[in-house]
């Protein structure tokens, strides 16, 4: 019996969990620079849902306080299941580890646990020492996934790099005008390059991106506008027009435009004006140092950069070893060969494996990583 009832837990564990992960998800790019969490508190007897949450945007409060609360008394007695080892030490709110003892949970499930020194199986032990039943490891491989922003940002201190590429169906790319930019995908991709704006924090590009194709670098999915990243501008010169879509929005959405100690003052203050915030960094011959901006970023909260171009950021990235992903569109039908060589042509020899594969309407989408994400413990 005792195996039976085992497995049907292991069962129900699984399924609960996937709520609380999916919860997690839907809370990528809003959170930081917490990280996102999932939290469900269900009867396991009744197999009942009786409250989840996800981290609220700005990162308080916590996935597991809102549910105990939604939960009321009814979470005396059940399960909580979590994606992320609860808190366990006292920041602007109190630990969510005594929060869960306290509402007299029974049982508590966690995913993964946090690399924070100030957590780091400590909220676990505090579980376990007020007599509640702790099982770790339940969604494991997909929870490290969705909060890989906070993983890196702990172990790393820079936030967790996406790199987003799209190519013609020979590998190439399309400049803009300077008044649009040129499609060289479907409607399908640019709709996925959207989302993967609404979950990140920050999105990146290089001053000669912004000179070419005039973008705005919002998400224009309906519903999605304030889910909009912070937009980052990378320039030396600060030749950026102040006609400049960005520019112009900068009041709207925040902008940020990073340059070199004793950039033009006029031209700052031109920025300045228009709402955008010029922040300056590490110029190493001429070029601004990456690694110093990735501190930076982190330092002000960015968990999860999107980058998206042009050719010379991208070859930056991946030169300083700053790559952790690629998201590739490609349009037609190319092989996983073509598509490796076309992201080895723009970024350099990689060592590149495929996770995703997907037909996006005219295109296909690979999902490129570059070496496993660092693991918790």
């Amino acid at each position: 019996m005792t195996a039976i009832a085992k497995t049907a837990n292991s069962t129900f564990d699984a399924e609960m969990m996937g709520i609380a992960l999916a919860m997690a998800e839907r809370g990528l790019g809003a959170t930081s620079p917490n990280p996102s969490v999932g939290a469900v508190i269900a009867d396991e007897a009744t197999g009942e849902v009786l409250a989840r949450a996800t981290t609220a945007p700005g990162g308080r409060p916590h996935a597991e306080t809102t549910a105990i609360a939604a939960a009321g008394e009814r979470a005396r007695g059940a399960t909580i299941y979590v994606t992320l080892e609860p808190c366990s030490h006292h920041g602007r709110t109190g630990p969510c580890a005594e929060a869960i003892v306290a509402a007299g949970l029974r049982r508590a499930v966690v995913a993964i646990e946090d690399p924070d020194p100030r957590v780091s199986g400590r909220g676990l032990d505090r579980l376990r020492d007020a007599g509640l039943d702790v099982t770790r490891g339940v969604g494991a491989a997909q929870a490290r996934h969705i909060t890989r922003g906070h993983i890196v940002r702990i172990t790393e201190r820079r936030p967790f790099v996406t790199l987003k590429l799209a190519l013609d169906e020979t590998g190439e790319i399309a400049r803009g005008s300077g008044v649009s930019p040129v499609w060289v995908t479907g409607e399908m991709s640019r709709a996925h390059g959207m989302l993967l704006r609404a979950k990140s924090d920050a999105i990146l590009v290089g001053g000669q991106t912004v000179l070419d194709d005039d973008p705005e670098l919002t998400c224009r999915l309906p519903g999605l506008f304030d889910r909009s990243p912070v937009r980052i501008v990378l320039s030396r010169s600060l030749d950026i027009p102040m006609g400049a879509k960005l520019v112009r929005s900068a009041a709207t959405v925040p902008t940020w435009v990073m340059t070199g100690v004793g950039s033009d003052a006029t031209k700052r203050s031109q920025f300045e004006a228009h709402g955008a915030e010029v922040i300056d960094s590490t110029l190493v011959q001429g070029t601004l140092w990456l690694p110093a901006i990735m501190e930076t970023l982190v330092a002000r909260g960015i968990t999860r950069l999107l980058v998206e171009g042009g050719p010379r950021i991208w070859r930056a990235f991946a030169d300083a070893s700053l790559v952790d992903e690629i998201v590739l569109y490609m349009a037609g039908d190319p092989s996983d060969e073509q598509a490796l060589a076309a992201a080895a042509r723009w970024l350099g020899p990689m060592a590149l494996h495929a996770v995703e594969r997907r037909r996006m309407g005219s295109d296909m989408m690979w999902q490129l990583v570059r070496e496993p994400l660092q693991k918790g413990r």
